[in-house]
């Protein structure tokens, strides 16, 4: 039910069951592995929509800081505001954060300055930074969005495509200082490609999970997929081997200009297999 190709679920929708709320973890503790004595498995992708936009956007700096195993958070706030990453504040990677994920969702300075409780200046001013520091991505931005008034749509990394009309111009999406100001139809144009071949992606892990499962004979399972994660059911003897098997076929879904890295995590009861 997603337009950008992610899987949704509904009745229950486990996707928006929290995370990080006592209330979310007490749910979360109530989902149990369907056989006795068997473990959830928990792989999921880090920062995968971010490396996506690296790799579509050919950003070198992107590129540079996922291939040497930087945090990217910490790099973009070193980058933006000139400083050491050895001298990034937790208040600055914070504030890159919320700045990496917003450009996702074409974030106004408005809505960072809401998001961060700062004034709107200082989150325009931040936002400007980070374009320059990262120059390949407004770029690619751009070009995608240009595409998207000429054809009408927008292409994920494998070829889906989707109808987007009200792009503007250039010009028109810029502000008298030259900022990037996305319209909705805009910012639907970068989250459908980015978002959706970040599904291209996940969805291609699962087969290729399945497969391996199926080739190498496991009773374990592939139970849900949550956006960049997958969720297995196990028996006890076979979680090593299934975690490592689970990891390295996320890992080489597909080729991309980074590295793609996966975390597992096991646990008797979904809330155990949390971060």
């Amino acid at each position: 039910m997603t337009a950008t190709g992610r899987l949704s679920s509904s009745d229950p929708n486990l996707q928006n069951i929290p995370v990080r709320t006592a209330e979310g973890q007490q749910i979360r503790a109530a989902f149990l592995p369907g056989e006795p004595g068997w473990q959830f498995i928990a792989a999921d992708y880090s920062q995968i929509e971010l490396r996506v936009l690296a790799h579509l956007s050919g950003d070198q700096r992107m590129r540079a800081a996922f291939a040497a195993g930087e945090d990217i958070h910490t790099r973009t706030a070193a980058l933006v505001q000139g400083v050491e990453p050895a001298a990034v504040t937790p208040a600055m990677r914070r504030a890159a954060k919320a700045v990496n994920f917003g450009i996702l969702y074409g974030q106004s300075a408005f809505g960072l300055a809401k998001a961060l409780a700062i004034p709107q200046a200082e989150a325009a001013a931040f936002i400007a930074a980070y374009f320059e520091a990262f120059a390949g991505a407004a770029a690619f931005i751009d070009d995608l969005l240009d595409r998207c008034r000429r054809d009408g749509q927008v292409t994920t990394l494998l070829g889906r495509r989707r109808s987007i009309a009200g792009v503007r111009d250039r010009k028109a999406r810029r502000t008298a200082s030259g900022a990037l100001a996305l319209s909705l139809p805009e910012r639907t144009a970068v989250n459908t490609v980015v978002q959706g071949s970040a599904a291209d992606l996940i969805k291609l892990a699962m087969l290729g999970v399945s497969r391996r499962l199926e080739a190498e004979r496991c009773a374990a399972a592939l139970v849900l997929q949550i956006h960049d994660e997958l969720l297995l059911e196990s028996p006890v003897d076979e979680v090593p081997a299934v975690s490592s098997l689970v990891a390295e076929a996320m890992r080489s879904a597909l080729p991309l200009e980074v590295p793609l890295e996966v975390s597992v995590h096991v646990g008797r009861s979904w809330a155990e297999c949390q971060k």
